[in-house]
């Protein structure tokens, strides 16, 4: 049901993203650090939804089809932030084209199989792929001008946080392909011919 605390954590995700654009459009350091907080609470709710989901057995098709879809819409929404505002150098754009690129493959992916009624399930490296990719994308967030509010000037916060998407971008190569070939196996190829 829509209305279950699980589907309500979802739903902020969603209902959040405004309002970290909002921030971040703002390139004031307490704007940067605000941007930072609320995405970081946003993807602390995509562990909670599911966590809550499967303890209070309120798992629903509702909340299957939209959790993937708050994820990749709060994640898409960051790095266009960050591409868009120039908080990424240029190396760092391409870790932020390849996880673009792998959400749109396995979004396409769960739709063909969909159809065919087999699932593609959660990976636990994709679970990690997603906690390095949210803390990577909190950080950058937050970047240099924000790091000094929490006494944290002193680090090079936009070079870790591009770092860590360097590090989910490997992990979302891996899951990618995990995935794709997942998808293959059930896709109606044509026989090679020899």
């Amino acid at each position: 049901m829509p209305t279950d605390l699980p589907n309500l954590l979802t739903l902020s995700r969603i209902a959040a993203i405004p309002l970290l654009v909002a921030f971040a459009m703002l390139r004031l350091p307490w704007a940067d650090m605000a941007a930072c907080v609320v995405f970081s609470i946003a993807a602390i709710t995509d562990y909670f939804d599911g966590k809550l989901a499967r303890d209070r057995q309120q798992t629903s098709d509702f909340g299957r089809m939209l959790d993937p879809i708050a994820d990749k819409l709060l994640v898409g929404a960051a790095l266009m932030l960050l591409a868009g505002t120039n908080r990424l150098s240029i190396l760092g754009l391409i870790p932020a084209i390849v996880i673009m690129l792998r959400e749109i493959l396995v979004s396409g992916l769960r739709e063909y199989l969909a159809a065919l009624r087999v699932g593609l399930p959660v990976t636990p490296l994709a679970k990690w792929k997603t906690g390095v990719q949210m803390g990577a994308l909190g950080v950058l967030l937050a970047g240099d001008s924000g790091a000094p509010l929490v006494g944290l000037g002193w680090l090079p916060i936009a070079g870790i946080g591009e770092a860590g998407l360097w590090v989910a971008a490997a992990l979302t190569l891996l899951t990618g392909w995990d995935y794709l070939t997942a998808g293959l196996r059930h896709a109606n190829l044509p026989a090679a011919r020899p």
